[in-house]
């Protein structure tokens, strides 16, 4: 028996990997958070398949759920929105099976960040614009950002800022990143990402924060923000990976 913690992607059914679409056929148990996971994504699980919601369930009772399917010698799909490697708690509840003697296993999916780049269109790595983006995410009622991470810091590398779990604080957030990053520095929002209810919000650090809070934006939404989601220039610097290719001194 293995509890398959699973990379559901940003929503929408079609952008599973093949893996993980065999394991949701295969097991007789599905968790998932129905606050980001929809009916879509569930539809590739078995008929008759045990379907649990995990949204208002605690860290023991989940893991309960997984040591009963285990005593049955069924295994568990264990959905995680976007991929696991991010803000996905995978950590506590390994450890947790581990203590029960269940196997597991990881299944990576499409993250957020990376579905978000998509819809708009846009490369967060552009030559000599942005050649890093930072993944990190803002605090308010979960557990603490260590200190060394504080945003003020990674502002100053200007790099292309992937937000994650901070839309109720696009103000501050905003507020804090102008003196680094610019009044006209482009962000963009994604909100429910390849959902029916996704919303697309374009602004720059000045008027987001107005944008995000008409439309109503709680959770499920990711803030980029950086140069790079700018407009491409007619004399923007060219990568060399094909570029030199072409040039008769490369040869």
């Amino acid at each position: 028996m293995t509890v398959h913690f699973i990379g559901a992607g940003p929503g929408a059914a079609d952008l599973l990997t093949l893996r993980a679409v065999r394991l949701l056929e295969s097991s007789p148990v599905c968790l998932y958070a129905g606050t980001y996971i929809g009916e879509e994504v569930l539809a590739h699980c078995a008929a008759g398949a045990t379907l649990v919601d995990t949204a208002q369930l605690d860290l023991d009772t989940i893991i309960s759920h997984c040591v009963a399917a285990s005593k049955l010698g069924h295994d568990v799909a264990r959905l995680c929105s976007g991929d696991p490697s991010l803000y996905s708690a995978i950590a506590e509840q390994t450890r947790r099976l581990d203590v029960a003697g269940v196997g597991w296993d990881v299944t990576p999916g499409v993250p957020a960040y990376a579905a978000a780049a998509a819809i708009i269109g846009r490369e967060l790595t552009v030559p000599e614009v942005a050649q890093t983006v930072v993944l990190t995410r803002a605090q308010r009622d979960s557990t603490k950002m260590p200190n060394t991470e504080a945003l003020s810091h990674f502002a100053k590398s200007r790099a292309t800022l992937a937000l994650h779990l901070a839309i109720r604080q696009t103000r501050e957030i905003a507020a804090s990143l102008v003196a680094d990053y610019g009044h006209d520095c482009p962000v963009v929002v994604v909100a429910n990402a390849e959902q029916p209810s996704q919303v697309v919000l374009r602004g720059t650090l000045v008027d987001i924060a107005g944008q995000v809070e008409a439309a109503g934006l709680r959770q499920a939404a990711i803030i980029l923000v950086g140069r790079a989601l700018g407009r491409d220039e007619a004399d923007a610097v060219e990568s060399h990976l094909y570029g030199s290719r072409l040039r008769p001194d490369a040869r």
